[in-house]
């Protein structure tokens, strides 16, 4: 019959029927079975008209969002596609994908400690597990990044375009994984000495669904998000949601390759951006400070009042490996968790005026480490955050005598 259904206002008609019938309490499988046989697959921007046509014709966006995962459930597989846009790397359509596959190699390394942990006799111990999981699951909640760069960024301008529906359920299953990871890492700081039998059990009521809500959230974004968005947004739109990427942070994922739009002037844009930055004590443009910042001879940290990383300099001998997917990630999910103590104490030594300062210092692959923190407080005292600075004092340390004469060159 589908070859009879081939007019567009019909096909999402027919559509929004069946996706009042889920509502109505329909078996998602038997709507599915229903859209193979009469649709065949859908293009991916009827589902988004329809659903933005039932939101407007007064369906509550609570219900829809109530049955956002029934309707995925009912639709998977009938969704059709398009080939994927060819974009760049630095678009942020191609950020966005691979930041989904980070999260999907994640996701799969926790499946991998589910299925072990059910091999497991339900008498032995599982603390082991959960310590795999407990490193897997704080790298999953790195997505709080890539869900406000949609949320903040995108969503605004698919709105002017608009699209309000979509959004709006989207960001409300984004409360929802929320939710379900925050109940991950409480259930995981509390499983001291779990048996196998009771992390089967956790796995079931509470890990797997969290996981799953990030795999099902990928689903939508590849497959109905980021192509209307393609569809929708203009270069210039693009580009305006690129430069402000940054001061959110990335995802398991650091692009590296800068994204300059053919068709939007570069240098103007700048101009703007380029303004001086009026201190104190002097001024500066970006570019200067930018160099400046990259030159001194020691590597520089920042963490603000929330704990959360948002600067590092970027010199030519880096002490500590650092990528700009800890922008915007909370320090302590940057350490290892046999430091992590260490540093919340420093922290909250800062926080409270306890300390305004801490050193250490270390041999490392045959060099002096300093490594040292101060905590940032405005004029009035209140605790502004957490400048790290580390520094290679080998050389340094091996000087002997003075040298008061220029000798550059010889």
């Amino acid at each position: 019959m589908s070859e009879l259904i081939n007019n567009a206002r019909q096909k999402k008609d027919l559509l929004k029927h069946m996706i009042l019938q889920l509502h109505e309490g329909v078996a998602p499988q038997e709507v599915k079975v229903q859209l193979a046989r009469l649709m065949g697959r859908v293009p991916y921007n009827d589902v988004v008209e329809v659903e933005q046509e039932l939101i407007s014709e007064g369906l509550p966006q609570e219900e829809v969002l109530r049955l956002c995962d029934i309707h995925t459930l009912a639709l998977k597989g009938q969704i059709e596609p398009e080939q994927p846009a060819d974009v760049p790397p630095g678009h942020p359509v191609h950020t966005f994908r691979e930041e989904n596959k980070a999260l999907e190699r994640v996701i799969a390394q926790l499946e991998n400690s589910y299925n072990d942990a059910a091999s497991l006799a339900e008498n032995a111990p599982g603390e082991e597990r959960i310590g795999q999981m407990r490193f897997h699951f704080a790298s999953l909640c790195d997505v709080e990044k890539h869900y406000k760069r949609k949320e903040n960024l995108l969503f605004p301008y698919l709105e002017k375009h608009g699209i309000t529906g979509p959004p709006t359920v989207m960001w409300g299953k984004h409360d929802e994984t929320r939710e379900f990871l925050k109940g991950a890492i409480e259930a995981l700081e509390g499983a001291k000495g779990i048996s196998a039998g009771e992390l089967d059990a956790l796995i079931k009521i509470i890990f797997r669904p969290a996981s799953e809500a990030v795999k099902e959230m990928i689903y939508k974004e590849e497959n109905i998000l980021l192509p209307m968005c393609l569809d929708k947004l203009t270069e210039e739109e693009w580009y305006h949601i690129y430069r402000q990427s940054l001061e959110i942070g990335f995802c398991l994922y650091d692009p590296t390759m800068p994204w300059h739009p053919a068709k939007i002037d570069i240098k103007a844009e700048e101009v703007s951006a380029t303004g001086r930055i009026q201190l104190p004590s002097g001024s500066f443009t970006i570019a200067e400070l930018t160099q400046l910042l990259n030159t001194i001879p020691f590597d520089l940290t920042f963490v603000d009042k929330d704990d959360t990383v948002r600067f590092f300099t970027q010199g030519q001998e880096r002490i500590f490996a650092r990528n700009r997917a800890i922008l915007g990630r909370q320090v302590q999910l940057c350490h290892p968790p046999s430091s992590v103590h260490i540093v919340q104490k420093i922290i909250d030594d800062f926080r409270t005026g306890k300390q305004n300062r801490a050193a250490f210092w270390i041999n490392m692959h045959g060099k002096f480490i300093s490594i040292e923190y101060f905590a940032l407080r405005d004029e009035a005292g209140e605790y502004l955050g957490v400048l790290e600075v580390s520094q290679d004092l080998t050389a340094k340390r091996a000087l002997q005598g003075e040298q008061r004469l220029l000798n550059h060159g010889e």
